[in-house]
């Protein structure tokens, strides 16, 4: 798994920089009411996507949370408002925000129940009517039916965190029903299989790929041999979901 302290002053660059930030915001946007005043970005990173989601709609008081410090350095630095924590037990009161986003967060959470604590955390700190706006499947998304899809399906993890029947099903345990549906483009994450074979290598996919004893390796060597390793394959694609707390009154 990554340290993130340390990946924070390379994060932005390796993932796609603005066009990707701009492109998720814009999204997320598409799925929060134009009434909402107040959004919680949780898992927030670097604030890139934070921070253009606040330039793209001013009269919208946007905030940050991540466990990261160096990610909520980073992240003060473009939005100000960030809270550094545990985005499962959120210092931010009941009912006190009108929404609350989660971009390229869920996937991460492999341990046991987690994911379901952070669907209903963002539940409780919701006014009703608010609206939870999360990726899902954000793995499957990088599946672009490329040679590097095809080295790595053997390892692929049976089991993501993050799949839209489990964090519907979550949702709706949380009081949340399902509100919309939106999709965007990953720019500049289309990967060469060298630069794949570096991710591997460094623990990138831990929550991706099951890489018992030397597969990694294997896994490496078998992606530099590719035809043009230096070619990017095309870009991912993104899902997001948005959930409304029940009592729709609120917002609309």
């Amino acid at each position: 798994m990554l340290d993130y302290d340390v990946e924070a002053a390379r994060y932005d660059a390796t993932r796609g920089g603005r066009p990707r930030a701009r492109a998720a915001a814009e999204a997320v946007l598409a799925l929060v009411p134009s009434s909402a005043r107040s959004l919680l970005d949780i898992g927030c990173g670097t604030g890139s996507v934070t921070e253009e989601i606040a330039l793209a709609r001013p009269a919208l008081r946007v905030f940050g949370a991540d466990a990261s410090h160096g990610m909520a350095r980073v992240a003060r630095g473009r939005i100000g408002a960030v809270v550094l924590g545990d985005v499962g037990r959120l210092p931010v009161a009941d009912a006190a925000l009108d929404a609350v986003s989660a971009v390229w967060l869920l996937h991460l959470l492999r341990e046991e129940g987690r994911v379901r604590e952070v669907v209903a955390e963002a539940a409780r700190v919701l006014r009703p009517g608010g609206v939870f706006v999360t990726t899902v499947d954000k793995d499957a998304g990088h599946d672009v039916g490329s040679d590097i899809d095809a080295v790595l399906a053997p390892c692929l993890s049976s089991q993501p965190a993050d799949t839209a029947g489990l964090v519907t099903g979550h949702a709706a345990r949380a009081g949340l029903e399902r509100a919309g549906e939106a999709a965007f483009a990953g720019h500049g994450q289309g990967r060469s299989p060298r630069r794949t074979a570096r991710a591997v290598l460094r623990g990138d996919y831990a929550s991706r790929l099951a890489l018992p004893g030397r597969t990694a390796e294997r896994l490496a060597a078998e992606l530099t041999a590719l035809p043009d390793p230096d070619r990017a394959r095309p870009d991912p694609a993104y899902r997001l979901l948005a959930f409304r707390l029940a009592d729709g009154s609120a917002l609309t």
